[in-house]
């Protein structure tokens, strides 16, 4: 199993949890000090890589490969927060955001789709904020695109016999909105842990499913989103 952005938060819960059931983890993230520690408390292997570039998400499969001559789970969970809005925009601090967020995953599932056909099974975390209004237009804009990524790749690779689904968790207490936490708190949000992602990431595996997008919410099990059938005109809305 690869795991993208695996250092820390969301990517490290994840990690632990399928190390203790027996998966082979390859963790792919920038932060170095913190994954290489990560790797060596579950006995993983920890891979430098910026998923913004091409040439490292080709280096993370290539890993996975080498040392352990097959790769069948890939969850592509390396982001980054909103770098702007509209009030403070630059072209450079938007490009950051699609970079990670969108480039990201897109490079990641090309350089893992070559061994994942006849069984594999994509993760890619998105974000409640690809399924609805958020107050970071951008971070939404990127986590709303992956939704749109995630399905149509799915139909797509549905012959292959490759499963792609979309996570997304709400607010998640992980050292990115630690600054922000308190504030959070007083206006009456709550957090989920990052173990909850990782359960979701479990019952996305043992589902079966593909196209989908699975909701993580404190204190709630995972369950996937209903888009509505524009053909039809039928409601949507969550479970």
């Amino acid at each position: 199993m690869l795991i993208t952005g695996g250092a820390g938060g969301i990517g490290a819960a994840i990690a632990r949890r399928m190390a203790r059931k027996g998966s082979k983890v390859i963790i792919a993230d920038k932060e170095r000090s913190r994954g290489e520690e990560v790797a060596a408390e579950i006995g993983a292997r920890f891979v430098p890589a910026d998923v913004c570039r091409p040439e490292d998400n080709e280096a993370a499969v290539a890993e996975a490969i080498s040392a352990y001559g097959t790769l069948d789970v890939a969850v592509l969970n390396a982001g980054i927060p909103g770098q702007c809005g509209w009030h403070n925009f630059t072209p450079a601090a938007y490009r950051a955001t699609i970079a990670t967020n969108l480039d990201g995953i897109v490079y990641g599932i090309h350089a893992c789709l070559p061994h994942l056909r006849g069984g594999g099974s994509i993760i890619v975390t998105s974000s409640l904020a690809g399924l609805k209004e958020a107050p970071d237009p951008f971070y939404a804009a990127s986590k709303h695109a992956l939704i749109g990524l995630v399905r149509s790749t799915a139909t797509l690779l549905a012959g292959d016999g490759v499963k792609v689904n979309a996570l997304c968790p709400g607010l998640v207490d992980t050292p990115l909105l630690a600054p922000f936490r308190e504030l959070l708190t007083e206006a009456g949000h709550t957090f989920a842990s990052p173990d909850e992602a990782a359960d979701a990431v479990e019952a996305i595996l043992a589902d079966g499913r593909t196209g989908q997008a699975w909701v993580v919410l404190n204190g709630r099990p995972a369950y996937p989103a209903r888009f509505p059938d524009v053909t039809t005109g039928a409601p949507d809305g969550c479970h």
